[in-house]
């Protein structure tokens, strides 16, 4: 019989199914289109100190079968949040914040506030700008690892780090934001991007590059999964691109315990049931009973 419960270090999750950040809206907003018992976790958009006014129009553009996004992480301030956010313990799946900041204290504070609401664990999510560099926290092993120790030292709760693809070393960050407490390491966020709108003759976005996600990421991604479990032992999640069941077990095969959905979402609000289902389906052709026998499979040829 399939048994689809996976461990992401010390937390265990009844699916091995994501709802990824920035996809699900608050999670409350997701609970009105599709039943979350499929999901072992989802996690709320990400959140700041101070609100964020995010980018002009347009945001997101189609580019092949992927999408483009430069949203600028809108968001109305970890106060606003926490007065607007409804308690989330009726919820029928356990709720993860994302916390984004300028610096390593802003997403103390917000990881605090995040905590607060009753989050199970939470994202921080390095892919934002760090404003004083002028670059993201995800391309620089120090900044990184500063600011996973300073979330460390907010809360007890789980945290993840939420890594970028555009890294010149993905294992060195990865092996930074571990050393400064991490709990596990989410791989990856979106590449970097762009698209022209012909007619127009202008960038479809109007932040010109964005976030690039969706199937043709999904090799990418992989990799840095490879490399980092290939190098570290730290618990990961797999994320981008993945639309099928096959891709789970290809994620699981590199090496991670679980993985996030995100874009699929937007074309398929319930894949997260086919998904798994599709997943199941893949176990009992293969006679595999526990998830656990998958994770870094392709390690051991």
């Amino acid at each position: 019989m399939f048994d689809g419960r996976v461990a992401l270090g010390n937390l265990a999750l009844r699916s091995p199914i994501i709802a990824a950040a920035g996809t699900v809206g608050s999670v409350y907003d997701f609970a009105d289109v599709t039943a979350l018992s499929v999901y072992g976790a989802a996690v709320t958009k990400s959140v700041s100190h101070m609100p964020w006014a995010g980018r002009p129009a347009p945001r997101v553009a189609s580019a092949g079968s992927g999408m483009l996004n430069g949203v600028g992480i809108q968001n109305p301030g970890i106060d606003e949040w926490r007065t607007n956010m409804p308690d989330v313990s009726h919820l029928s799946v356990p709720v993860w914040g994302s916390a984004v900041g300028s610096d390593p204290a802003e997403f103390a504070l917000v990881s605090k506030g995040l905590a607060a609401e009753g989050v199970q664990a939470i994202e921080v999510n390095l892919s934002c700008p760090n404003l004083e560099l002028g670059t993201m926290f995800a391309l620089d092993p120090r900044a990184a690892g500063q600011v996973m120790a300073a979330v460390r030292a907010a809360t007890d709760l789980p945290i993840g780090a939420k890594l970028s693809p555009n890294s010149e070393d993905i294992v060195k960050v990865a092996r930074a934001v571990t050393e400064a407490g991490a709990d596990f390491v989410v791989l990856t966020n979106t590449v970097w991007g762009m698209g022209i709108d012909l007619e127009a003759r202008t960038p479809k976005l109007s932040g010109q590059v964005g976030g690039y996600s969706g199937p043709p990421v999904k090799p990418i991604a992989l990799r840095c999964v490879w490399e980092v479990a290939s190098a570290l032992d730290v618990p990961i999640v797999g994320c981008g691109g993945i639309r099928t069941g096959e891709d789970v077990v290809e994620y699981l095969m590199a090496g991670a315990s679980a993985v996030a959905i995100g874009t699929v979402h937007f074309a398929e609000p319930r894949a997260g049931k086919r998904i798994l289902h599709e997943l199941a389906a893949w176990c009992r052709r293969h006679d595999v009973e526990t998830l656990r026998e998958l994770t870094g499979a392709a390690h051991s040829l």
